[in-house]
């Protein structure tokens, strides 16, 4: 796909593709979009800047070549290098800071404010899953697989899946099987448990309807669509009267949105509406 000219990143490819849309590629398929540490680092600037882009109102993300993405890059391996203090305490001091550097790139996705689509083909692996369940929709081709590879390396993730994947699929009795083991969970599986919500014949078509749903999205009130992203993570987090009485407290505020009138009167006319940006 053809590059965006604001947003240029060296080991991602964004494309503003239609209106409000904007199409993030992981960028490394020589490697197979193995995550090393400059992926982070563009990843976390990336939805950084996207989400405060207010002509962008739907992101997907997905991966260019042969598959959505490794996982962890080891022949970068930046996780492993030791820090210069001799001290055990002063190591862990400085190593915990690299960690939540790493976190903050894959909250990222979560914390920016549009919605965010991760469409997957092929390997999902390790911090593959801790990214993919921090953005909102997921889709997956038939031939897709999801592992959580952690244990396998000899460590637990520290990046999301834990905290994540047993929110988003329906077992925490599963969660903890995929962590514990780092088997693979293909396609099928991954939709009945509800880590996919959609499966594709192949790449192009879950493209295809990935754009389609977020052409679906930017094109409702973006009032409506931001508030309802942070008002289902802050209710998640939450005890159901927590979250209701933030909603309140939130809404208090955004029902006094122009986008209110503006869609009752597209409904009665039975025309699209025009929105004004965030």
């Amino acid at each position: 796909m053809a590059a965006s000219a604001k947003y240029q990143y060296k080991n991602l490819r964004v494309q503003v593709v239609s209106d409000g849309v904007a199409h993030v590629e992981l960028h490394r398929p020589e490697r197979l979009n193995a995550i090393n540490e400059a992926l982070v680092e563009d990843i976390r600037v990336c939805f950084n800047d996207l989400g405060k882009d207010s002509s962008i109102r739907c992101i997907i993300l997905s991966g260019s070549g042969r598959t959505f993405t490794a996982g962890l890059d080891f022949k970068d391996n930046f996780l492993l290098k030791e820090e210069p203090a001799v001290d055990v305490a002063r190591r862990a001091y400085h190593k915990r800071f690299h960690i939540e550097w790493f976190q903050s790139a894959m909250s990222a996705l979560e914390k920016c404010p549009q919605p965010v689509i991760v469409a997957m083909h092929q390997g999902v692996y390790g911090v593959a899953v801790d990214l993919c369940t921090a953005g909102d929709i997921r889709y997956g081709t038939k031939d897709s697989f999801y592992t959580v590879k952690e244990v396998d390396m000899g460590l637990a993730p520290d990046v999301g899946t834990l905290q994540r994947l047993p929110k988003v699929i329906n077992s925490e009795s599963l969660a903890r099987e995929l962590c514990f083991t780092g088997r693979l969970m293909y396609a099928d599986e991954a939709y009945k448990c509800g880590l996919i919500s959609r499966i594709f014949e192949n790449k192009e078509q879950m493209i295809e309807a990935a754009l389609e749903t977020a052409r679906i999205i930017a094109s409702k009130s973006p009032v409506a669509v931001v508030s309802s992203k942070h008002l289902l993570n802050y209710s998640r987090d939450h005890s159901v009267d927590e979250g209701l009485q933030y909603t309140a407290v939130w809404n208090s505020a955004m029902l006094q949105t122009e986008d209110i009138p503006k869609s009752i009167e597209a409904f009665l006319k039975k025309k699209p509406a025009s929105y004004s940006k965030l």
